[in-house]
């Protein structure tokens, strides 16, 4: 298929990857031109077409399927008009940014060819066409992207018929790994704190009831120090927006959010001890005395 992605960030780029690699025609945009000029290069050698848009409209003209991967609904709103200006009548918007439901349900009053399709994953899974794809929206449009949805996921979770539904459960979803990967720093801090080695909580839960593949994941870059210094997955203060989402959306929702809370608190104190564009395993830093 013709395709376009707008945001060449750690997702946008792996996204774009995983299309080309399945020989998809790629157009690529960033408000950073150098950014999507160089991943154009990088993929140059890959079975579909890449190509750096110098704009919005460059990159949508002529897409079947556009992907927009941003910071949040105030960046995608931006770029909104003149994307939905290019769009060809029959393309599909899949709308894959972190805006929660009312960001997905403002953006979609823009236009009514979009899915609201967040996903699971960070950078690896986006390199390797293995994100979970969330979708709400009309079927017929999640089908006229199949192609598409098929080289960026291993699967599609259908989330509901309306826009802004796939856009909560990514919170609801977003909440957990946020809840996992402080309370895996949590552990380690604590043990560490009452004089016990930090690498035997991970031992202890191996293999057990509680254990989690994850808590290994991120509790191996903590403990060997690559989530302050190492490659980042997703950054820190990206995971602080999406609870401000989330608290923000409990709150609307008549629903506690004293968890949340706290968990945002945790990640505010890495990141304002100069960690944001670190690693999210970096909220370890939050443990520390």
């Amino acid at each position: 298929m013709r395709t376009a992605v707008l945001g060449t960030g750690i997702m946008g780029a792996g996204m774009a990857r995983s299309l080309a690699r399945e020989g998809h025609d790629v157009a690529v945009w960033n408000r950073t031109a150098t950014k999507a000029e160089a991943l154009a290069a990088d993929l140059a050698d890959q079975p579909g077409g890449v190509r750096a848009a110098a704009s919005v409209a460059e990159a949508v003209e002529g897409a079947e399927v556009v992907v927009t991967m941003l910071y949040d609904a105030d960046s995608v709103l931006e770029v909104a008009d003149e994307l939905v200006g290019a769009l060809d009548p029959g393309a599909v918007w899949l709308q894959a940014t972190t805006v929660g439901p009312d960001g997905a349900r403002r953006i979609g009053e823009r236009s009514d060819r979009l899915v609201d399709a967040p996903v699971l994953g960070t950078r690896k899974p986006a390199e390797d066409g293995a994100l979970v794809v969330l979708a709400s929206g009309p079927s017929a449009l999640v089908d006229a992207a199949g192609p598409a949805l098929d080289a960026m996921g291993s699967r599609v979770v259908d989330a509901g018929p309306d826009v802004g539904q796939a856009s909560a459960l990514k919170l609801a979803c977003n909440s957990w790994v946020a809840l996992l990967t402080a309370g895996t720093a949590q552990a380690l801090g604590l043990a560490r704190a009452l004089g016990v080695d930090p690498g035997l909580f991970l031992d202890a839960i191996g293999g057990g009831a509680v254990d989690t593949p994850y808590a290994h994941l991120k509790g191996a870059a903590m403990l060997g120090g690559d989530d302050v210094d190492g490659p980042v997955s997703f950054a820190l203060d990206g995971v602080r927006k999406d609870l401000g989402l989330m608290v923000e959306a409990a709150g609307g929702a008549g629903f506690p959010d004293e968890l949340l809370r706290a968990v945002r608190g945790a990640f505010d104190r890495a990141s304002e001890a100069g960690h944001g564009a670190a690693d999210m395993a970096a909220v370890r830093t939050a443990f520390e005395a």
